[in-house]
């Protein structure tokens, strides 16, 4: 037997007349019929008691009843969940992003305006250290991630542009750059610098400046480079919308006046990406970038 067999036993039934059950089945009453015929041949039972106007369910009929609506009210489900799994409406996605990804808002909104859409893709979140992060896109690790560009992707990754924004500086609170009215690129020059993951801010500073930063220790995130400042260890180039967000003891931030230097974050994936629910996340973010 097949699906049909089950449809066409259930039209019967609630009809408990062929002609109507025919005519909802857009088919013809004999075909209907022999349907029906064929069906109890291979049950080895009669399912229906036959009766000029109508029939009813035999003892047999009353027992595959519950049965076979079940089977086809499963076998739709299973149909229509494939077929929105093929639409990207359901699905499971990786994702790793940077912490500045947080700070600014821009992992937030997207996440949050996919998921209102999409609420049937569940999504894995996670930070990940930035240098890492595109190689585990590539290697399928992650499917998708937000990283703060400009930086080498490896072959077959991609990376759409968002927001982008300036940088600002992280001093210690005993610093003799707190006393001047405006900070410049030049009066940075005999600082060490803590480098934060994207080194780019911190070398644009220096080359408006004119010359070589002296370079101090990478320690990772951007909470761990503003805590080697808070012990006096350097200064750091960070993105503006650490502001307001890292606020640790013996930290202040200054705006640097004449720099033009900023980065951006940048939402990475494969080139050629299968998966629906990933692809879906993709072209969301395409048609809403500044979100």
């Amino acid at each position: 037997m097949e699906i049909r067999h089950f449809r066409y036993f259930l039209a019967v039934a609630r009809h408990r007349n062929f002609t109507r059950a025919a005519e909802q089945l857009d088919i013809a009453p004999p075909t209907l019929s022999r349907q029906i015929q064929d069906m109890e041949r291979a049950l080895g039972t009669r399912l229906f008691i036959r009766r000029q106007r109508d029939v009813s369910l035999t003892e047999a009929g009353t027992a595959l009843l519950a049965e076979a609506e079940a089977t086809v009210r499963q076998f739709e489900f299973a149909q229509r969940n494939a077929q929105r799994a093929g639409r990207g409406e359901i699905g499971h996605i990786e994702l790793g992003y940077v912490a500045s990804a947080v700070y600014s808002g821009v992992l937030q909104r997207q996440v949050q305006a996919f998921c209102a859409e999409f609420a049937d893709v569940s999504l894995s979140v996670r930070e990940s250290p930035m240098a890492l992060l595109p190689g585990l896109v590539a290697e399928g690790r992650y499917d998708i991630g937000y990283i703060r560009s400009p930086m080498t992707l490896p072959d077959g990754v991609e990376a759409l542009r968002l927001g982008s924004e300036g940088f600002v500086l992280a001093l210690p609170q005993g610093s003799w750059l707190l006393g001047l009215k405006a900070i410049t690129c030049e009066h940075l020059q005999n600082e060490t610098f803590i480098l934060p993951e994207q080194i780019s801010g911190t070398l644009q500073v220096a080359a408006q400046g004119g010359y070589a930063p002296r370079l101090g220790p990478q320690p990772g995130g951007l909470v761990a480079v503003i805590a080697l400042v808070s012990l006096g260890q350097g200064v750091a180039v960070v993105p503006e919308s650490v502001v307001g967000h890292v606020s640790l003891p013996g930290v202040q931030y200054r705006n640097i006046q004449g720099s033009d230097a900023s980065s951006w974050l940048s939402l990475i994936y494969r080139r050629f990406e299968k998966a629906p629910a990933v692809a879906r996340y993709i072209q969301h973010v395409k048609h809403n970038p500044t979100l």
